[in-house]
């Protein structure tokens, strides 16, 4: 349910495509682009059954997910540049080959710690993919075409925001040849391959008219710098939260004030930074930042642990699970357009009412599990219709809002930042909160030793409110946004 924003137009070398092979070239990257947003959501449903199956620790249940996202947002930080130097088409071709060679190579993973290996390659893959899906569509289309082409493309966001936990607790739950959970990443493998030979032949080739040289080594800073701190989030409790680990931590954040004197540097010379330092100067863009972690790292967070309560705490089957989350796709979609349609005129306080929509839904949500209960699905399906509805006013507009603060001439820079922070935010959510889960899963007495609804719905209750403080502060942080959205192209 991510949203990832567009790179900015430029006077690309290509020649406009039409007809039926306009058609087929955007099929083509609509499958790649679908397959990349229902790898965001499908996990979750199959979380529980990944971690009985390959006997994964609580740390490497988080890891499966948070790789991902990470390694995404990695990706995307340099993918957009490759392939405006090296062609969009043979970059997208290659990214695409690779992301399927990585989700076989999860379908048969032995072991968790393997699982989350090649989950990065398959993040980086998508990161470098996902770029060349805009870059193809924005170099290859006449306008009125490019204008449905982008509409068809927020069409299929929202049919993988839909797909994802029902797609995930169906294939689970048919265990189709014995294969259970797997099925997930077997399924992108045809699908793929039907996108490769269609591609090689429909998609045309496009690159950037000027070489920009590529800032990789700020690009591997912000990624370690971001893994370092994470690390110990992530692995603290099984660690025992040993010094060493806080040390880690405190490293992470000097190299993230190194990456950030590393890009003055590079921009002194005259280069092209990974990030505009000019840009943390400017309020709409830090206050994007800081709004984009709060509020895409309680969302990721979220789902997973929701996922792990629904079947491991109430017992409902992967399937069952799906079918709770889906009023919160259906929601998101019935409000998503009215927000996009909207934001022209009242961006800043749709973004804040649907903060405070989240936030309320995530109260209701406590009150529901707090005594240990099982809830019924109509009164969990109203909560996630409620989040839903709150979460399509926010998501689909939060950068366009952001960017109207922002000068012009950095408006594509600031745009590819607040798509990998809404990645790496995601990433922090399911470290944090989803440690906060986790540590809570022990019967508060004896008396609830036993009782399997009291335990994980106790952890839910503690994961909620923060939740709920995560929301507001967004809604706080986000009045100090621009009142409507941006109307440059990013």
């Amino acid at each position: 349910m991510t949203q990832i924003s567009s790179p900015p137009a430029s006077s690309d070398q290509s020649a406009p495509v039409a007809g039926r092979r306009a058609s087929l070239a955007l099929l083509v990257v609509l499958f790649a682009s679908f397959m990349d947003l229902l790898d965001v959501t499908i996990v979750t449903v199959a979380a529980p059954d990944i971690a009985t199956d390959l006997h994964a620790t609580q740390a490497q249940l988080q890891w499966t997910l948070a790789a991902y996202t990470l390694a995404l947002g990695s990706g995307l930080i340099i993918g957009g540049r490759i392939g405006d130097d090296y062609g969009r088409r043979k970059v997208f071709l290659v990214s695409l080959a690779c992301f399927a060679v990585a989700s076989a190579a999860c379908a048969l993973a032995p072991s968790a710690e393997a699982l989350i290996a090649v989950r990065v390659v398959q993040g980086l893959a998508g990161g470098f993919m996902v770029p060349q899906v805009f870059g193809i569509i924005r170099s290859s289309f006449e306008p009125a075409a490019m204008a449905k082409a982008f509409g068809a493309f927020g069409a299929v966001q929202g049919l993988a925001a839909v797909a994802g936990p029902l797609l995930g607790g169906a294939l689970v739950d048919a265990d189709l040849w014995g294969l259970g959970w797997r099925t997930i990443f077997w399924i992108n493998v045809p699908v793929a391959a039907v996108a490769l030979l269609l591609g090689a032949r429909v998609l045309p080739e496009s690159t950037a008219p000027v070489r920009a040289r590529l800032d990789f080594t700020g690009a591997v800073l912000a990624a370690a710098a971001v893994v370092l701190v994470l690390l110990p989030l992530v692995q603290g409790r099984d660690w025992g939260w040993p010094w060493w680990g806080w040390a880690l931590l405190a490293a992470g954040v000097v190299l993230l004030a190194v990456f950030v004197a590393h890009e003055r540097r590079v921009t002194s010379r005259g280069g092209q930074p990974v990030l505009e330092p000019a840009l943390l100067a400017v309020r709409p863009f830090t206050a994007g930042l800081a709004a984009s972690v709060l509020f895409f790292g309680a969302l990721a967070a979220f789902f997973l642990v929701l996922s792990i309560y629904l079947q491991a705490g109430t017992g409902r089957s992967a399937w069952d699970t799906g079918l709770v989350l889906l009023p919160y796709a259906l929601g998101s979609m019935i409000t998503s357009g009215a927000g996009v349609a909207l934001a022209g005129k009242a961006g800043r306080a749709l973004l804040v009412t649907g903060s405070l929509i989240l936030a309320a839904s995530q109260g209701l949500l406590w009150l529901l599990v707090r005594d240990g209960g099982t809830p019924g699905y109509w009164s969990l399906a109203g909560v996630m219709l409620l989040g839903g509805l709150g979460l399509g006013l926010g998501a689909p507009i939060l950068v366009n809002v952001v960017l109207a603060g922002v000068p012009d001439r950095h408006a594509g820079a600031a745009g590819g930042v607040l798509s990998t922070v809404n990645q790496i935010g995601g990433a922090v959510g399911v470290a944090v909160l989803g440690t906060v889960f986790f540590n809570a899963l022990v019967p508060t007495d004896s008396s609830t030793a036993g009782d399997t609804a009291v335990v994980f719905g106790h952890a839910l209750a503690q994961v909620l409110p923060w939740q709920v403080a995560a929301y507001l502060l967004a809604a706080a942080v986000m009045l100090a946004l621009p009142k409507t959205a941006a109307t440059h192209q990013h």
